[in-house]
């Protein structure tokens, strides 16, 4: 009831907006100005991939201002729902931002695809998750770009682009009100202050219940606050000169976690569980055109301050809590230059580099349960004529990481066009240097009873447990990135084209933190007889992991422009696999690894079909079939099994009807109807559980008058369930469930 009172009283103001339009300038179309982008704004954003992404060779989604504001794109994961192939899942927090693209990605640590907003590169994936106000374009880029972008990009780019106040001028507002008391605000004003100087300012706050209740306290655990805000400054003196600074802050704070006990089917834990981020950053693009060349440099500051507390058992019992706070600055700098010889050669070359410094306090907390169960327990059982009794039922393991990471680049690439045909050679060298300094501590201690043949104790002896360990590693690699492509213009098809390429990418190494706790533990146990022995070099440390990418593909266009369409093939051989694995027995870590050998083949098709002025259809489906070739984990060969995580299909489908009216109030009704659809997904390496294939229906109802736009709309409809999520604690598996039914309504108003 209180939904749709609200829904209702939006919709009243809407109408009356519509009603005073005659009193906002006239300059500004809700349903117009969002359809094109200017060419101000492509010859800012366009440094390295040009504008006309959609007929390289490469396989691409670009969404306009328009398509985002009416499907609600406001973020890298909420455009992943309409393209093919990609999938970036709800995780239940902001920390856990994975990306999967054609089989490629890791839960933690290092991604399989970059990210970039107004060309500057987000270097920390633990800030890949946030939202932002008044996108103006979004590419979603498959297949390795990393002759141009480098580490981390093996399995594609996403770029988003925020509106330039020199192609678009006025004010911005937006309120939504959805399911879980959802709330959203937002606002922007763009101005240009002479034709060469633009300056605007956007802010955004989202608040939202949850939709799911921790058993244990009956508290929402699920909730969250996000605030962000940007200030974009232009300078365009002419042809020669462009300058762009865009500053942005965003802080989050979330509780935690939704994740339900597979044996009992609840969410029910008793320790606090809560995600913060505060991330800030600027970024500096200064270009210089002259003729045929061109150089720009693209510099960037970023700061990021997490911390992630949960327990890590996630049931009702004192085992133990873990907290993940992190401080990181980095820097960097992307130098580029590009030019012409006549009209059938060009080229773009650069310098790419950065350096990140990261701190890190992981430290786990054993309580009583987790004391009783998981050490005293153990060790009696071991020798139960000499049992122990530890010192305190509460003790810490303490971990502290200093993980300083640097790297340079060089890269290339050529352009030749002869006839029809286009030939794209493209080569970076990448050098990457990490370390890592460890401060690994415990001071507690415990006492060993002597069990007399009466069933009394006495005191045998006491034994102290002192550690204080420090390690300095570091590790470097180089890659050589190559690529190359043909692309063949189909001139009687209008803009249409066919291609193939190959092109080598890779993830960076680095070191598994999260197990230094589990190394602690086990050594403790192992001083009372008990407990596992861990080759530290081995599981600290892993490999890059490389991939070679052949595809074949054609970007199809009908002469009138009303139809189009996107197919690809692809095969992907990939070694050295990182993988995240949950070791054997009671612990409490994740450990990336090198799996091996993997391969991924499959397909992506892109539709879209302006069958009529008022009625079309869209669509994509992917497919992928992901498996391990070479990876055994010592207990059981994987050859033929299903890489985890990643779905084998994506689809997504949508129809829309637009009934033009003639007054003052209500311009345009729009409806919509979409689905989505993504499975199988397995959750572990032997292919044991798996999430099912899931459909979800969805529809929006949209009224658009001259200065503002008003949606109903529909998520989840039928109430599927389907989880996003399965995890293993202590031996215990969890999963999370997905996001309920939902309803809102959200109004735009542009003055």
């Amino acid at each position: 009831m209180r939904d749709n009172a609200l829904i209702k009283a939006i919709f009243a103001a809407a109408v009356a907006l519509g009603g005073c339009s005659a009193a906002f300038a006239d300059n500004v179309n809700a349903a117009d100005v969002d359809t094109v982008m200017s060419l101000d704004e492509i010859s800012i954003t366009a440094i390295k991939q040009g504008s006309d992404i959609k007929h390289q060779s490469v396989s691409a989604v670009v969404i306009d201002r328009r398509e985002a504001e009416q499907k609600h794109l406001f973020s890298a994961k909420s455009a992943s729902e309409i393209a093919p192939n990609i999938h970036i899942p709800d995780y239940g927090s902001r920390i856990t931002s994975t990306i999967y693209v054609r089989g490629l990605g890791s839960r933690i640590d290092q991604p399989a695809v970059g990210l970039n907003v107004d060309n500057v590169p987000i270097l920390n994936k633990n800030n890949f998750d946030f939202d932002l106000a008044d996108v103006s374009r979004i590419e979603m880029i498959n297949g390795p770009q990393s002759s141009l972008f480098g580490r981390n990009t093996m399995g594609g780019v996403i770029n988003l682009y925020t509106l330039s106040p020199l192609s678009y001028q006025g004010t911005r507002l937006m309120a939504e009100y959805g399911s879980a008391n959802s709330f959203k605000v937002s606002a922007g004003h763009y101005a240009k202050i002479k034709p060469y100087l633009g300056v605007s300012a956007s802010a955004q706050y989202y608040s939202t219940d949850g939709f799911y209740t921790n058993e244990f306290n009956g508290e929402n655990c699920d909730w969250e606050r996000q605030t962000g805000a940007r200030l974009k400054v232009q300078y365009h003196p002419g042809n020669e000169w462009m300058l762009e600074n865009v500053a942005a802050i965003s802080v989050v704070r979330q509780g935690g976690y939704p994740y339900r006990y597979i044996d009992s089917g609840s969410i029910s834990y008793n320790d606090t569980c809560f995600y913060r981020r505060t991330a800030i950053s600027d970024g500096l693009t200064v270009r210089f055109n002259r003729g045929n060349f061109s150089i720009s440099g693209v510099t960037s500051l970023q700061y990021s301050d997490d911390n992630m507390t949960l327990d890590q058992d996630f049931l009702p019992l004192d085992y133990f809590t873990l907290t993940q706070a992190n401080r990181e600055f980095s820097i960097t700098e992307d130098i580029i230059a590009r030019g012409s010889v006549g009209s059938r050669y060009s080229w773009l070359g650069g310098f790419f580099g950065f350096y990140r410094h990261a701190h890190m306090d992981a430290p786990v907390t054993f309580n009583d349960y987790g004391i009783a169960s998981l050490i005293e327990e153990k060790r009696n059982n071991a020798n139960p004529t000499y049992p122990i009794v530890w010192d305190t039922r509460q003790f810490l393991l303490g971990s502290e990481f200093t993980m300083p990471n640097y790297g340079l680049a060089l890269y290339h690439q050529s352009e030749y066009r002869l006839g029809d045909f286009t030939f794209t050679l493209g080569l970076r060298g990448d050098w990457e240097h990490c370390g890592l300094r460890s401060h690994s501590f415990s001071n507690t201690g415990y006492s060993i009873m002597h069990l007399l043949p009466d069933g009394k104790s006495e005191l045998f002896r006491h034994d102290d447990i002192n550690i204080d360990d420090r390690s300095d590693l570091s590790k470097s690699f180089f890659q050589l990135l190559p690529k190359f492509s043909i692309n063949y213009s189909l001139t009687s098809l209008g803009k249409s084209s066919v291609y193939a390429s190959v092109a080598k990418g890779y993830k960076a190494g680095g070191y598994n933190t999260q197990m230094f706790s589990d190394v602690l533990q086990q050594r403790i146990m192992g001083m009372m007889g008990i407990g596992m022995n861990y080759d530290v070099d081995e599981i600290v440390g892993y490999k890059p992991e490389k991939a070679w990418t052949y595809e074949i593909g054609a970007h199809l266009e009908s002469r009138d422009a009303r139809i189009s369409s996107d197919i690809s093939l692809f095969y992907i051989s990939c070694t050295d696999q990182q993988l995240t694995v949950f070791p054997d027995g009671t612990t409490t870590g994740r450990i990336m690894t090198n799996a091996g050998k993997s391969r991924s083949m499959g397909a992506e098709v892109s539709l879209r079909a302006a069958i009529t002025d008022a009625f079309g259809v869209a669509g994509s489906y992917g497919f992928t079939d992901a498996r391990f070739v070479e990876y055994n984990n010592g207990q059981q060969d994987m050859k033929d099994k299903i890489l985890p995580y990643a779905p084998k299909n994506t689809i997504y489908g949508e129809a829309y009807y637009t009934f033009a009216l003639r007054n003052d109030y209500v311009r345009r009704i729009s409806l919509n109807v979409n689905v989505k659809a993504i499975g199988d997904i397995y959750w572990d390496e032997a292919n044991r559980n798996k999430q099912d294939m899931y459909a979800l229906l969805g529809a929006q109802v949209r009224l658009e008058g001259r200065h503002y736009s008003l949606d109903l709309w529909g998520k989840n409809l039928t109430d599927s369930d389907y989880s996003t999520f399965y995890f293993v604690s202590i031996g215990h598996g969890f999963l999370q469930q997905g996001r309920p039914r939902q309803f809102g309504a959200t109004l735009r108003c542009y003055f």
